[in-house]
């Protein structure tokens, strides 16, 4: 299984750069769920009505990441997002930034569906078929 690449945009501003104007390391585990929630939601998942409504939501279970080079202050990065396998409840889901065609940051990440006392459950149908 491989989903389509997704893209998302974003723009690094003065409050995601530390002393020396490069993005500080965890804010890309903050650029990748963005990019993560927006792919969701454009398979027409909205997960606030698959929490309230169904009791579901997603967590991530494992991240594996890779710094590859720095990003400073107003660069223009794309997060790519695709699906790579999934089981049951589980799925993985490889993510780059680029900035340009500059490969700077990768992770592979393993998100979990859940029921909100914790239980694993079936992950909703448009990311079982993603392919």
């Amino acid at each position: 299984m491989t989903s389509p690449l997704h893209s998302f945009p974003i723009t690094v501003y003065y409050e995601d750069t530390d002393m020396g104007g490069i993005v500080y390391h965890a804010n890309y585990l903050k650029y990748i769920e963005r990019a993560r929630s927006a792919w969701v939601r454009d398979k027409g998942i909205d997960q606030n009505a698959m929490r309230d409504c169904d009791g579901l939501i997603f967590a991530v279970r494992r991240v594996e990441a890779d710094y590859l080079g720095p990003a400073r202050l107003d660069d223009r990065l794309t997060v790519e997002t695709r699906a790579v396998a999934g089981t049951g409840a589980r799925l993985v889901i490889e993510q780059s930034v680029l900035r340009g065609t500059d490969v700077i940051f990768t992770a592979q990440v393993t998100i979990a569906c859940l029921t909100l006392a914790g239980k694993p459950v079936k992950l909703p149908a448009p990311l079982r078929t993603t392919g």
